[in-house]
Formats: structure tokens, C-alpha cells, sequence
């Protein structure tokens, strides 16, 4: 597209990544908050995320079946109403104080950020040179984790506030605290609602492939570069979500004040990763080496995590005493650190993995929003071994594995056109 077509695509698009941002994000706040007031122990109030992310997981590709068939922008359409339809499900879930129903809503959810990610996710790539597709995609992502910054704070404000310990409340006064959800989740439902209307009633053009390359490959999964993606970025959505939605576990395992704010922190650092990323690339930093630094970073902060403080410094002090958190021990400042590292990893791989890939993009697309199961997944497995473990800190270190397989795209899976070696000499 011409840049001068692509301005209003941009805007729009962005008001969407708010929008992911802000009902993502969310969950980190949930999490401690469910735990709570439906009575979980650790492993159970993860499962807060294992519900939103596997929607991706199941109805990714049926989703992208669904945008071959109703186009890019009418498929937005249509997962806008999705999410309508989940944030009144909320309603009735807080009424309850049922975690079933809290979970049933955040699936729908899911679902229909499913359909949003696989159209929007594609269009940033595509608007302008792909070489520079990163850079785009750290300024939607600016917009997305300042949500993450905005909603956990919200959350506190609004939910939380004058309530002190919520571990101290009787039964009756906790299900009275959960119906506190249902006037955010009706103002969720109506600012939905009228984006259904900006979507559908904007400019936004349809994109459009060349088919050459469908008659060259019969599926999708002779793109190797698109499957060690999507593996990629499994790895990548899993450390992403256990920084951002364990953060406030840890904190409160620890026993920080304000722990349900604590989401931010990672958000902060990974709006700082994505401000790199505008900078930088393409003029300084490439894509492939941005990605490579990334998982660096990320092992040598896991290691902070693990090998530092569990008690407040003077550095913590500096950095946080503005936030109302007094004493924020060194090691959660390392899972917040994680944000940085994590913030560049999301807009290196997608164009790297969707380039040259012509009619197939949308079924592309598809396979990598399906790896958000991440994010469902290895939050689980990091509860269970910490529940089991019963060291929380030491934990954190699985996520070198993340690290060590993203390490390995930014190297060389990138660069396989086929999965025969010979072709790839």
C-alpha cells in the first residue's frame, strides 16, 4: 500500500491494539483477585490464563477459514462482536462469584480476539516494506502495553479501592467484591460495540495476495520458517504471560503490597523494549539481531530472578518509590525486567515468518496466533512446578527453554526454505 493509504489503517489498527492490551492485560489482575475471592490455590487461578489463551489454540484456523470467507475487515467486524458477547458474560459470572462462568467468558473472550489478532496482526506487516514491519509493529505495541500499564492501575483504583486485604473478608463480602466487575464489564461491552461501527464503516481496504506463490506449495506447512515460527513464538507468549501474570502471584507469595498493580511493572519495561524498537529498527538494528538480543537478555534477567534478592534495595527503592510499592524486592524488579526482553520478540518474528508467503498469509497468520496456546500452557506447568516445588523464584528458570528456542530462530530457523537440508545450502 502507499503510505499515504496506509495512515488510516494505522489509527485504526492501533485503536484495536489498545483494545488487546487493555482486555489482555487484565488477566494479570485477575488472577490474584479470582484466587481470592473463588478460593484457588496457585495451580487453579492459572487456569484464569489457560482459558483466555487456548481459545487461540482452538479457533485460530477456523477463524482464518472464516477470514478467506468474509475479508479482513468485516472478519474484525465480527470478533468485535465475539468479545461483545463475552464481556456481557461477565455479568452473570460476577453475580455468582462462579469461576466456571469467569472462565466460560474469558474463552469467548479469547475467541474473539482470536479473529482480531489473525486479520490485524497480517495488515501491519503488509501496509508498508516488510524490512521495516517491525518497527510498526513496536508502535501497536507501544499502544498495546500501555494498556497493560493503564488497566492493572484502573483495576486497583476502582475494584480494590478502600477495601484493604481482600484475604481477610468473609464469604458474603467477597461476593459482594466480585460484583463490583459487572459496571467495568458493561462499559467494556459499549465501547465494543461502537469500535463494531468504527470497523465497519471506515476505510479500511481489503488486503490482497498473490497466488503464485499457492502454486508453487500445496500447504502451508511446507513453509519451515512459518512452523518454527509459530513454535517460536509458543515459547515466546509463555515466558511473555508468566512475567506479566505471574508477577502479581510472586508478589504476593512474597507478600508485596499493591501485588494486583504489579502487571504494570513488566508493561512499563515493555513499552521501554518497544520505544527501542522504533528507534532502532531497521536503520540501526535489524530485525534478525534485535531478535537475537532479545533472548539474551531474557536468559541473563531469568538468572537475576533466580539468584537475587526476595527482600527490597536501594535500586528497587529508586526505581519504584514513585508507584506507592515500598519495598519492591529485587528479584519481581527482574520479572519486570522480562517485559524488555520480551518487548521486540513479537514484532521480529511475525514478519520474518510471514515473508514471501503470497495467498497462504492468512492460513500463516493463523498458525502463529495459534501459538498464543503459550500462554495457556507453560503458565500451568510454571504453577504446578512452583505449588509442587514450593520455591516460586527458582521456577522462573524454565524459562530459558523460551529463550534458548527463540535463540535458535533468530540464528537459523529463519533463514530454512525447506525442510530438506539440501536446500537449504
Amino acid at each position: 500500500m502507499a503510505s499515504k493509504t496506509s495512515v488510516m489503517p494505522m489509527v485504526i489498527i492501533g485503536v484495536l491494539f489498545f483494545i488487546f492490551g487493555f482486555v489482555t492485560w487484565l488477566n494479570g489482575s485477575l488472577i490474584p483477585f479470582l484466587k481470592v475471592i473463588c478460593n484457588l490455590n496457585e495451580f487453579q487461578a492459572l487456569f484464569v490464563t489457560f482459558a483466555f489463551y487456548i481459545a487461540y489454540t482452538v479457533m485460530a484456523l477456523p477463524m482464518a477459514y472464516l477470514l478467506e470467507k468474509t475479508g479482513y475487515k468485516n472478519g474484525m467486524a465480527l470478533g468485535l462482536a465475539v468479545m461483545v458477547a463475552a464481556a456481557l458474560l461477565f455479568i452473570p459470572a460476577a453475580m455468582s462469584a462462579s469461576f466456571i462462568l469467569f472462565l466460560i467468558a474469558l474463552f469467548t473472550l479469547g475467541t474473539g480476539l482470536t479473529v482480531l489478532q489473525t486479520a490485524s496482526n497480517p495488515y501491519i506487516v503488509c501496509i508498508g516494506d516488510i524490512k521495516s514491519a517491525a518497527m510498526r509493529i513496536s508502535i501497536m505495541g507501544l499502544i498495546n502495553k500501555s494498556a497493560g500499564v493503564i488497566v492493572p492501575l484502573l483495576f486497583s483504583a476502582f475494584i480494590l479501592s478502600g477495601i484493604g486485604s481482600i484475604e481477610d473478608l468473609s464469604s458474603e463480602a467477597k461476593e459482594a467484591l466480585a460484583s463490583k466487575l459487572i459496571t467495568p464489564y458493561i462499559i467494556m461491552a459499549a465501547v465494543l460495540s461502537g469500535l463494531i461501527a468504527l470497523v465497519k464503516f471506515s476505510s479500511l481496504p481489503e488486503l490482497e495476495f498473490s497466488k503464485e506463490t499457492q502454486e508453487e506449495k500445496k500447504s502451508i506447512f511446507e513453509f519451515p520458517r512459518v512452523i518454527l515460527g509459530a513454535v517460536a513464538l509458543f515459547f515466546y507468549v509463555g515466558i511473555e504471560v508468566i512475567a506479566g501474570d505471574t508477577i502479581g502471584l510472586y508478589g504476593q507469595y512474597l507478600g508485596v503490597e499493591n501485588y494486583t498493580a504489579l502487571t504494570s511493572f513488566t508493561m512499563i519495561f515493555m513499552v521501554l523494549g518497544y520505544l527501542v524498537g522504533v528507534v532502532f529498527i531497521p536503520k540501526y538494528l535489524s530485525q534478525e539481531k534485535a531478535l537475537l538480543l532479545s533472548s539474551v537478555f531474557g536468559v541473563l534477567f531469568l538468572f537475576g530472578v533466580a539468584a537475587s534478592s526476595t527482600q527490597g534495595s536501594t535500586i528497587s527503592e529508586i526505581l519504584w518509590g514513585w508507584s506507592g510499592v515500598r519495598t519492591l524486592p529485587d528479584t519481581v524488579t527482574f520479572v519486570a525486567l522480562l517485559g524488555f526482553a520480551n518487548a521486540l520478540v513479537w514484532p521480529t518474528i511475525w514478519p520474518l515468518a510471514l515473508e514471501g508467503l503470497g495467498g497462504y498469509t492468512a492460513k500463516g497468520s493463523a498458525l502463529l496466533i495459534m501459538a498464543i496456546a503459550g500462554g495457556a500452557i507453560l503458565p500451568l506447568i510454571f504453577g504446578k512446578i512452583a505449588q509442587t516445588s514450593g520455591d516460586m523464584q527458582s521456577t522462573y528458570l524454565i524459562g530459558i527453554v523460551c529463550y534458548a528456542f527463540i535463540l535458535f530462530y533468530a540464528l537459523k530457523g529463519h533463514k530454512i526454505s525447506s525442510w530438506r537440508s539440501s536446500d537449504n545450502l
